[in-house]
């Protein structure tokens, strides 16, 4: 059973924050935190820069002291721990690996540094290449590996230790997008096999969503909503959060009501409005084809501008084909509208350089 899905008291909270506040000379980088992380998920800190995310990292791992407030790891207060005393590893984007070490060597660093005899170490650094699939490569130097094999041997090398918490600070953000995606189902394999709680770092909202049991989203210091990926998504509770995660229309007169763009169905005109429908005739002015998807943007009637997001399933010649400049219908279950708070935070301009 998954994280999320066990009874709230089957939970056990492995971080917790409580009051954090932490400030760059004049730039508050986190404002009052509280967040709790519970043992065994996949926990996600997303935002765009300067949000406050990667400080929040840092702060667990030891890299950096708060101002005011507790960080607690199973109810034990880290402030007198350096970070090599923490029972915490951490991942970084540019992988840190030794270049004139081999693999094994590398994944072995860590258990060497605590007096761990070489046959022992090397044992478990060979079996913890295995478990990231480059069990044949450990006599191998870095320089002989793709980006996504080096991504690799850095998990593994954070993993031989046993953290309780592995704290990865975007990890991916260096690799293409293709690899990025197989990096993201091998990532959410490794964390399930192992029941290491990870705690993760980014700014790409789709990462976010097909990776974590839940996710905090940060803005401006403060933390807008904690969910799962679902609740977040579907029942975001301000404008900043239904902006952020994933496309949206906010329509209505106050721009209070959340649409998502599958949602909206384009009708040529004249069309009926379907039973248990809402719509607005419009002007499409723009069309993207995306191969699984076509992205239209539609003026309405009032004046609002919404996205329209629709799957290309059908065979070509049954196809809707609508060009820019054509009229439109655009129809959306009176159920897929979501109310939303208009949130302070709905300006996601970005804090300096406090990430």
């Amino acid at each position: 059973m998954a994280v999320d899905q066990q009874p709230e008291a089957a939970k056990r909270p492995i971080i917790s924050m409580v009051g954090v506040a932490k400030a760059y000379g004049g730039a508050v980088a986190l404002e009052n935190l509280d967040l709790t992380v519970f043992a065994g998920e996949f926990f996600t800190l997303l935002g765009p820069s300067g949000s406050g995310k990667t400080t929040t990292l840092r702060l667990i791992a030891g890299f950096e002291r708060p101002d005011s407030g507790q960080i607690l790891l199973d109810g034990t207060d880290l402030a007198a721990l350096p970070p090599f005393e923490r029972p915490v590893n951490t991942v970084f984007q540019d992988y840190a690996l030794f270049p004139h070490l081999t693999l094994i060597e590398n994944v072995a660093y860590g258990l060497r540094a605590r007096k761990m005899p070489k046959r022992e170490a090397h044992a478990l650094a060979q079996a913890a290449l295995e478990q990231v699939r480059l069990g044949q490569f450990g006599t191998r130097k870095p320089a002989q590996l793709s980006g996504g094999q080096r991504q690799r041997v850095a998990l593994a090398r954070a993993m031989v230790n046993q953290p309780r918490v592995l704290l990865l600070d975007e990890p991916l953000g260096a690799l293409d997008l293709k690899l990025r995606h197989q990096m993201q189902e091998e990532l959410k394999r490794l964390q399930h096999e192992s029941g290491i709680t990870f705690i993760y770092v980014t700014h790409d909202q789709d990462e976010a969503l097909s990776m974590s049991d839940r996710i905090a989203v940060f803005s401006q210091g403060r933390i807008e909503q904690v969910g799962t990926p679902f609740d977040l998504y579907e029942r975001p509770n301000s404008a900043f959060v239904a902006d952020f995660v994933g496309s949206s229309n906010l329509i209505g007169s106050a721009h209070d009501r959340l649409l998502r763009p599958e949602k909206i169905k384009l009708l040529p005109v004249p069309a009926a409005l379907p039973d248990g429908h809402e719509g607005q005739t419009g002007v499409l002015h723009q069309a993207t084809y995306l191969g699984a998807l076509t992205r239209y943007i539609v003026r309405l009637a009032d004046g609002t501008e919404v996205q329209a997001m629709e799957a290309n399933i059908l065979p070509l010649t049954d196809r809707l084909r609508l060009l820019p400049g054509d009229r439109v219908l655009a129809v959306w279950p009176r159920l897929a509208i979501t109310p939303v708070q208009i949130s302070t935070a709905a300006n996601i301009d970005n804090q300096g350089e406090v990430e």
